[in-house]
């Protein structure tokens, strides 16, 4: 009688421990089924393409891109519009940390979500965030009193209306060179592509969007936020100093010797 019982509680304790051991595999399989996680790739440069109807509608929903001003331009698909409706797809965060950011498009899909209320970080370059037509100064005022977005009676659960995209930066030597987005600490948006029109519409660039359910992108960019110090937050922002760039550009192409 004894050792049946003992059989018994040994075949329970194996059985927990194997449905233990599933579990965690049967949820991901469940949620992964009724959810198809995204996973595209987009090769650059990118035909010009009309993307005024993915800016003004009030999120990526619509299927397609109507005919809805005069410019010219084609209204179709293009790997720029597929990276702005992945973009546009953030409803709770979107990190960027990029090296160049001067795509006007792309600016402006940045300032859109934080007029939606999604709490928008950014680290980039020190020197070239101060090059004529980057981005990043008019994300700095986003939101802003003067700035260059209003968020008037919206509605801010997140209180990020009313202030400035928070915008960090290193002030090493070297570079700051990654190229990559997270939207809603699930989706990777990583590549070769420079936010730049340059790149956007000339170079041969690519951009890979990936979403796993046992990828933590978040870590990834915590691991850069949190090396950069907390005064590196540009409310303020250092002078541009030509010189010191120069310095930077030579020491670099001296090492590569």
């Amino acid at each position: 009688m004894w050792r049946l019982r003992g059989r018994v509680a040994v075949a329970t304790a194996v059985g927990l421990a194997l449905a233990l051991e599933v579990l965690p595999w049967v949820l991901r399989w469940l949620r992964s089924g009724r959810r198809r996680l995204r996973r595209e790739v987009l090769f650059f440069p990118s035909q010009v393409t009309c993307t005024e109807a993915l800016l003004k509608a009030p999120d990526e929903a619509a299927a397609a891109l109507p005919n809805c001003c005069g410019c010219g331009l084609p209204h179709s698909e293009s790997s720029l519009s597929r990276l702005m409706r992945a973009l546009l797809a953030a409803r709770v965060s979107l990190e960027l940390c990029l090296f160049a950011f001067s795509s006007p498009q792309l600016g402006r899909a940045v300032q859109l979500l934080h007029q939606r209320g999604v709490r928008v970080r950014v680290v980039t370059d020190c020197d070239y965030m101060a090059l004529n037509g980057s981005q990043i100064g008019l994300l700095r005022k986003a939101g802003r009193p003067g700035g260059g977005a209003g968020g008037e009676g919206r509605p801010d659960p997140r209180g990020v209306l009313g202030k400035g995209i928070q915008v960090r930066h290193d002030q090493d030597l070297g570079y700051m060179h990654h190229k990559f987005a997270i939207v809603d600490r699930r989706v990777l948006i990583t590549g070769s592509l420079n936010w730049t029109t340059q790149a956007i519409q000339n170079n041969r660039e690519n951009v890979l969007i990936m979403e796993d359910n046992e990828f933590h992108p978040e870590v990834c960019w915590l691991c850069v936020w949190s090396h950069l110090p907390a005064h590196a937050d540009t409310t303020t922002q250092r002078p541009f100093s030509a010189v010191f760039f120069l310095f930077k550009v030579t020491l670099q192409q001296q090492q590569q010797k």
